[in-house]
Parts: C-alpha cells; structure tokens; sequence
C-alpha cells in the first residue's frame, strides 16, 4: 500500500534519557516463539476464529491454556481466565424469500439485504433515480418500493483506502438513505454500479452468517424501512416499469456466549500492586467464508493474530520480570463484529476501572516496511494522555527504531483508523491509551491474510517496544496522566 511517510516530532524528553537501559526481559521476547503461537492460532485448525462460533471459543480456550503455560494467573469470572458475555445475532433464514415479478433472487449471490427484520412486503417499484435531492423531486414513491441507482458518492472515497468498492457503496447508500426514506416507499433497492459491484463478494461474504443485532451491538438504529442492494446484472429487471417487487424476509436470532481472554501479573510493590497497566488486542477473525482463490478459510494471521501472540509473549516476559504495577492481559472477543468484546471489558472491567493507569492496545502488527509503524493516540485530538505518548516515543528511540507514519492518526484520515480498534471503549472513558500497528495491506480482511505472510521480524520488534512502553509505565512512581480536554472522540 503506497502512502507517504510523514515523522511524529521527538520530545526533548529523550536527551534526558539517553543512555538509560532497556527493561529487563526484553529477550526472552522471542521471534521461533511468536512464528510457531501464530502458526497455531492462525493454523487452518482455528477455522479463521469468527465470533459467535465454537472456533472463537476454542482459540480462547487455546491463548488461556498458553497463558496459564506463561505463568500468568487467570484473572477472568470464577477463578477462570475468561469473561463470557452474550453476543445477541441475526440473520435471515433460509424461508426468507425475494423476487421480481416472477424472477426469485437468491439472498447472497442476487440480493443482500441491510434489514434483517421479518417482514413481508408486495408493492409496485418506482424509480427515484441516484437518490439525490433533484431526482426525488416531485416523485411519488410512497408505498412503493423506491429503486435506486448508485453513482459516486458525494464524499469522495481515495483510490487507495482499504476495501474500496465495499465503502464506496456504503458511503453512497447511507448518504441517500434518509431523503429516499422521507417519501415512504414501502422498501428501498439500491442497485450497484459497476465500482459498488466489484466489492460485492466482499460484502456477501461478511454477510453469509450472522449479524447483529441493531441496539444491543450499539451499531446504530436499524433503517427506517426494509433496504435492499442487488447486483448490477439485475438492472434490467427493476428498470422496466410496472414490475412488482415482493419480499417475506424472515429473521432467525440467537444469543451465543463470546468471550474476553484475561490473565494478570501481579505488581511487585504492594503500594503499586493495586494499579494496572492493560495490554490490549483482540483475537477474532472472520472465519469460514465463501472460497477465494479456492481458500474459504479467513485466518487472519495479522489481524489479529499477531498482536495476540504478542501481548502473549509480552506476558511470558512479565511473568519473569513483574513490574511495581501490576499488568493486566486481555484478549478481546468480537472486535470485528463492532469492538464488542472491549466495549464490553470497559463496561464490565474484572478490576476496578479506575485502577487501570494506561492502556497499551496492538491490531496488525506484522506486515508491510520492515522499519515503519503507526502510533495512534499520540497527536490531537486522537492524543488522551502527552505523558504516556511520551513514553511510547522514547522507548521507539531505544527499542523499536521504527519511522512513525503519523498520517494514519490524523483526524482527516479517510480510513478514521483510530477508531477501529480496542483501545476506543477505554480512551473513550477517560483512560490514557495507545494503538500500536503496521497498519492495513492488501491482505486485509482477504484469505491471503496467512501466517506465512507475516514479517515475524518486525512482529518481534513491535511487541518489545509495547513491552518497552508498559514497562515504562508501570515503574515510574507516578501514573501517566490524561491530558485535558482530549478524549479520543471523533
């Protein structure tokens, strides 16, 4: 992925720590180690580890077996290493059916809709042409079933941002969804274009199993009427007029357990014993798909089993070397279903949430420039705590040596990729955290994400610098402190 380097300013603050030494253990973070728990955890044998299935249950259970291996104390519900919660899912049954006229489409390949509701609808189609204000102007859609054509969006999508054609869509649906909505048709189509269209498999993919529940996901109010989007091949059928559109959508819910893998080690002094430094990373993927390239299977070697097994190997070294502040491991359920598992910890924290002094979260931190990184969290307005961000920069001068591609925390970035990962529930409460990664690549979110892809080298580096950093954190005497009136929201 091409993009710029622009270089985060360096505090003064380092010359004051020239020649300090590295924190002891720094070793014992071990590149054949971090290979061999990633082949494992991103092996086929996990089944690319989706939330809401056995196979998330059965990786947690694996990271908690090899932590209690690491030394770390289970610091989970009832004694255990684990924080079940309850994933609330939906997803359309296979009674569900759509057509035109006479003509079924199959939800998947023909149809995918963004409304997983029962419902029942049978009403003439109406054309409202791109959705925007002058097309709708003076239309009738009220009752009927509105349909769509999608353009560009108004907001233009850059060329190089990660899963383009499926943003692209999202982007144009969402920006035409309320005017379409105000003259209340009866449902809405949207029909792809040819860019909308290339990002389809994609999106059919993701959609193949269970969805979430609107409210209980806190991923925004359902659409205001059923909402469908169909393939540009359908064109012609919902060009003709006086064609019907009928649809009896029926919805199959269930709740599944998902989980937070927690584990601790305790502080070595009993003033600071009570004070946590949180290392963060979710282990979730997005497991069984439709086959690409003849791979079904979505691993997710780097997002995101390379922060877990490096905030695991982290772990193996603090158990060795406890720090004055107690350190505290959590691998998040469901960050790729909406950041659930870490929303839920922040809500539900297994110690008390003012004791938590920093959060250090890692998402991909594997891939791309063998001497690049981001840093997120450490410019404004996205920068909570100067004081932690501080410590992340100077322990880069002495352990990491990476070039900080600060872009990507910019708050005109169009990826917005602070604000995709696990630190944002804590950040957003008022803790001071931190988000280290290497950042997306073309493997993101594809099959080819494989464990044979990752630059273990640079996975090496990234988790001693993490290490590094909270290390640095839980040993000076006092705790880093917020900076006023920055919070990490958009």
């Amino acid at each position: 992925m091409r993009r710029s380097i622009a270089f985060l300013a360096l505090p003064l603050v380092f010359a004051a720590c020239a020649g300090q030494p590295d924190p002891p253990g720094l070793e014992l973070i071990r590149q054949d180690e971090l290979q061999a728990d990633l082949m494992t955890l991103a092996g086929d044998h996990f089944r690319g580890r989706e939330a809401g299935t056995l196979d998330e249950i059965r990786a947690s259970v694996w990271l908690a077996e090899q932590a209690r291996k690491a030394g770390l104390e289970p610091a989970g519900d009832d004694g255990t290493y684990f924080q079940f919660w309850p994933l609330r899912m939906v997803r359309l049954a296979p009674a569900t059916r759509i057509a035109i006229d006479a003509t079924p489409l199959a939800v998947g390949p023909d149809v995918l809709s963004l409304s997983l509701v029962d419902a029942t609808i049978d009403a003439p189609i109406a054309q409202a042409g791109d959705g925007r204000a002058e097309a709708l102007r003076g239309a009738n859609l009220a009752g009927k079933v509105a349909v769509v054509r999608m353009t560009a969006p108004d907001a233009p999508i850059p060329d190089d941002i990660s899963i383009r054609p499926a943003r692209y869509a999202f982007a144009n649906l969402f920006e035409r969804l309320a005017a379409v909505a105000g003259k209340g048709p009866a449902a809405i189509v949207f029909v792809a274009d040819a860019v909308a269209d290339s990002g389809w498999d994609f999106v059919a993919a993701l959609d193949a199993g269970y969805g979430l529940e609107f409210g209980e996901s806190l991923i925004g109010p359902p659409p205001p009427v059923p909402v469908f989007w169909v393939r540009q091949a359908s064109a012609p059928l919902f060009a003709a007029t006086g064609r019907r559109f009928t649809a009896r959508l029926v919805a199959e819910r269930t709740t599944f357990p998902s989980v937070n893998v927690v584990a601790r080690v305790p502080g070595s002094d009993p003033a600071r014993r009570g004070q946590y430094v949180l290392f963060s990373a979710h282990q979730d993927h997005d497991g069984i798909k439709p086959a690409v390239a003849g791979d079904s299977i979505w691993n997710g070697a780097d997002d995101n089993g390379s922060a877990s097994v490096g905030i695991l190997a982290i772990g193996r070294a603090w158990a060795r070397h406890p720090a004055p502040r107690s350190a505290l491991f959590v691998w998040h359920g469901a960050e790729e279903k909406g950041l659930l598992g870490s929303r839920y910890h922040a809500d539900h924290p297994v110690v008390p949430r003012d004791s938590i002094v920093a959060v250090l979260n890692a998402d991909m931190i594997g891939s791309n420039s063998p001497d690049s990184a981001g840093l997120l969290g450490a410019q404004p307005p996205h920068l909570n705590s100067r004081e932690l961000a501080d410590l992340a920069l100077r322990t880069n001068e002495t352990v990491g040596h990476f070039a900080l591609d600060s872009l990507w925390d910019r708050p005109d970035h169009p990826e917005g990729w602070y604000f995709r990962s696990d630190h944002v529930p804590y950040a957003r409460l008022g803790i001071p955290s931190l988000y280290f990664s290497s950042l997306p690549h073309p493997r993101y979110h594809t099959p080819a994400d494989e464990p044979d892809a990752i630059d273990y080298a640079k996975l090496t580096r990234i988790a001693r610098w993490m290490y590094a950093t909270g290390w640095a954190a839980a040993t000076r005497m006092d705790q880093v402190r917020l900076t006023a009136d920055s919070t990490g929201r958009r």
